[in-house]
């Protein structure tokens, strides 16, 4: 399979390539005001929460998902993550089933979330699905990483968005998974005062398999710096890292190449876990992840915001 990495020049300053593109991008831009301004959202019964992003990949809009399910189910919600279906996406559906049993993943929203209301579910959590016009959601969540935020702030395919920052207008809730960005909360309260604004963090929970040893990180995610970053915060040895790009179809070959370099050169292969997924089902032996859980700071007024749905 032929790898094809995020362009590096989204996230950095406006540059030569990011001018080159930029048409496409107005292109891209009118597409999307048309769209908005054409499709009809269509409500349903069942209240729906919609956790997406702006930024291309890697912000953390499963893991807040299965969160956020996990916390409603516990609330006795009886609650239904929705996903649509893409050919190469199998990982992160294979991820949310480990964490959270009720997946419903269909090639088309609206089917997915009639299938839910006939189902008597409490409610639908929408993970991806913000730029769905066509379906009219009761809350929306925007999820951002403090490395990248919106890289060089262009829409594709001059920068890495989808949309641009505007689209905040009609957000109730922004999500930053790392550190506290004052700037970026400014700019974000400049165009919506009503939004509110969380942060949360990984926490790696079993760092202990890995200390002391020589390692070689696999990482084919949305960001993969962001996964390297916190295995050096967490002051692992990572000798070399290996990149895919996000929803990468590794071979077995490939998986096994991989290996052997590790035998030979005495370092522990370290993963993602949504990597392991896609790996686990050619059975090889040295082959473990990182295991991660989601932290959200101040998770019961997070909480709250969202129980105002029901309550």
């Amino acid at each position: 399979m032929i790898k094809i990495n995020k362009p590096k020049f989204w996230d950095k300053k406006i540059g030569f390539l990011s001018i080159l593109f930029f048409p496409l991008s107005l292109v891209f831009l009118f597409l999307i005001f048309l769209k908005k301004k054409i499709v009809k959202g269509r409500k349903f019964k069942i209240p729906i929460i919609c956790v997406g992003n702006i930024y291309i990949g890697g912000t953390g809009k499963t893991p807040t998902s299965v969160l956020l399910a996990k916390e409603l189910s516990r609330l006795g919600k009886k609650t239904v993550i929705l996903r649509k279906y893409y050919k190469h996406h199998n990982d992160e559906y294979y991820l949310i089933k480990n964490h959270f049993k009720n997946l419903i993943v269909t090639k088309n929203r609206l089917m997915g979330l009639k299938e839910a209301e006939d189902s008597d579910f409490d409610i639908a959590i929408l993970d991806d699905g913000l730029q769905d016009y066509k379906i009219k959601k009761n809350q929306k969540i925007v999820c951002f990483n403090s490395n990248q935020l919106i890289g060089n702030g262009l829409v594709l395919p001059a920068g890495p968005l989808r949309e641009n920052l505007y689209a905040l207008e009609n957000v109730d809730i922004v999500l930053i998974n790392g550190s506290k960005v004052q700037d970026f909360e400014n700019k974000i309260l400049n165009i919506n005062k009503k939004i509110e604004i969380f942060y949360s963090s990984y926490k790696p929970t079993n760092l202990e398999e890995f200390k002391n040893k020589k390692l070689l990180a696999i990482a084919g995610i949305g960001n993969p710096e962001n996964f390297f970053q916190m295995m050096e915060k967490n002051n692992l040895n990572v000798i070399k890292k290996i990149t895919f790009p996000d929803h990468y179809e590794f071979s077995r070959n490939e998986i096994q190449d991989i290996i052997d370099e590790a035998k030979n050169s005495n370092f522990q292969i370290i993963m993602t876990e949504k990597d392991y997924f896609k790996v686990n089902k050619f059975n090889l032996d040295k082959i473990n992840y990182l295991k991660v859980t989601l932290e959200i700071y101040e998770k019961e007024k997070f909480l709250s915001k969202i129980k105002s749905l029901y309550d």
